[in-house]
């Protein structure tokens, strides 16, 4: 995330999809290239981007985007060299705002101290490693093995309230009542943090991503600013009390030591906060919110995600790889360099279209279909790949499988809802989930579903 005074230049279009008070530019009526005026923002490329991104891998594998300035990097091979490369394609923009922030926004940051410097996802100095290994030592193997019963007890709490509103109404939403606050219950116990409402941690982690990776009308801007001021100083102060146990995760950044012997500085401890806190709940958040959708709309795989040992965690990676939460990521070109035979010169923004990249059909076969089967299926690129892999990654991916896992075994007979098809999308810069999972439950559980498919028998989505 930028600091607030290093915020980028902003993107034309709007986020059509997203139910957030967005302002809507006057269209620029005379820009067209060969493929047509894009807008990364707009209802049409959020509601379903694969036909876009097909053309992009075909026709223009590495295509600077006239509304943005970023160049469009949408083939496997292409993305996954990027990131392999950080010293020719640097991560010093991956945070930056896409939208510039007005003079009433940037106060309300600046009477907070908000400042967010260099710490992981952002992060090219010498200091990245050592950062980054304490931070996944909260995330490895072991550890998130010893979650997995703090998943269960967490998501058997939330399924109960979905249970008490079906059995209420015949309805329910799986995104609000579940998935959304999911994450952000498991994350505050493994990394200690209380004395705070788990509701107010989601909104404010929300407001972050909306405030700096989606294009807010400036009276949008301030309402949002308020929001991530709160979580600024709220941080500053977790990570100021010295009286965290040192085990502790915000113990641990704060006893850390830069490869030069200095003390870490308490912003950079507060920025890794605020990254890890937004990923760890946010985009978790979203991914689950997929999952779950996705596999309410796959004939015969709900009931089946319940009991089936290994399924749950193969449709989360069948998920990542055609529609993972993060969609896109950012690099910046450190030299004058060669893309897919493109010449770039130093100092070019490149926007990595990872969801695209799942969909390389040079990598997957029949890639448009979800086969959870699939042998090659976590190749994928939604974590990313390389020195800046989502720390989390493992977490995120169990989370996932979890959730699925115990929803389907819980409410196996649910359906989605008629009108899911017109749910919200969040449609930001990089960020894409339905804001939706509105579900009802048959009288009969066991009969077919609204369609006349079958109980039992995977097919494969279009």
């Amino acid at each position: 995330m930028t600091s607030a005074p290093d915020v980028a230049v902003s993107p034309a279009g709007t986020v059509g999809a997203c139910p957030y008070d967005h302002a809507r530019p006057a269209p620029d009526e005379g820009r067209h290239d060969a493929l047509g005026p894009l807008d990364l923002f707009g209802e049409e490329f959020v509601r379903d981007p694969h036909p876009r991104l097909h053309r992009l891998r075909s026709d223009a594998p590495v295509h600077r985007d006239p509304g943005t300035g970023l160049w469009l990097v949408s083939r496997y091979e292409d993305i996954r060299r990027v990131l392999l490369d950080p010293a020719a394609f640097r991560p010093d923009n991956a945070q930056h705002a896409i939208t510039p922030l007005g003079v009433p926004a940037l106060r309300i940051l600046a009477r907070a101290g908000f400042r967010l410097g260099p710490a992981l996802a952002n992060n090219a100095t010498d200091s990245h490693p050592g950062l980054r290994r304490v931070v996944t030592r909260f995330f490895n193997a072991r550890r998130v093995a010893a979650s997995v019963p703090v998943i269960e007890r967490v998501a058997d709490e939330l399924l109960g309230t979905v249970r008490a509103e079906l059995d209420a109404t015949g309805r329910s939403d799986l995104f609000p009542a579940f998935a959304h606050l999911l994450p952000c219950r498991v994350m505050m116990e493994l990394l200690g943090v209380e004395g705070l409402d788990a509701g107010t941690l989601v909104r404010w982690s929300d407001a972050s991503l909306e405030l700096f990776w989606g294009r807010p009308s400036p009276e949008r801007q301030r309402e949002l600013a308020v929001l991530v001021a709160e979580f600024h100083t709220w941080l500053t102060a977790l990570v100021g009390d010295r009286t965290a146990p040192a085990d502790s995760f915000v113990g641990a950044l704060n006893r850390h030591r830069l490869p030069d012997g200095t003390p870490v500085d308490p912003r950079t401890v507060v920025s890794a906060c605020f990254f890890v806190f937004v990923a760890g709940q946010s985009t978790t958040g979203q991914l689950i919110s997929t999952v779950l959708h996705r596999a309410l709309a796959e004939p015969g795989l709900w009931p089946r995600s319940g009991h089936e040992e290994g399924l749950a965690g193969a449709w989360v990676d069948e998920v990542l790889r055609r529609e993972p939460p993060v969609t896109s990521w950012r690099r910046v070109t450190a030299r004058p360099v060669e893309l897919g035979g493109v010449a770039l010169p130093a100092g070019a923004e490149l926007l990595l279209m990872l969801m695209g990249s799942g969909s390389d059909p040079e990598v997957f076969d029949d890639p448009g279909r979800m086969l959870p089967d699939r042998a090659n299926g976590r190749l994928h690129l939604a974590f990313g790949v390389g020195r800046h892999r989502c720390p989390g990654a493992s977490l995120a991916r169990t989370e996932a499988a979890v959730a699925l896992r115990a929803a389907a075994r819980h409410l196996p007979g649910l359906r989605l809802a008629p009108e899911a098809d017109r749910a919200p999308v969040l449609g930001l810069l990089s960020f894409r989930a339905p804001l939706r999972v509105p579900v009802v439950e048959p009288v009969s559980a066991d009969g077919p579903d609204d369609t006349g498919a079958p109980a039992d028998g995977l097919a494969p989505a279009g």
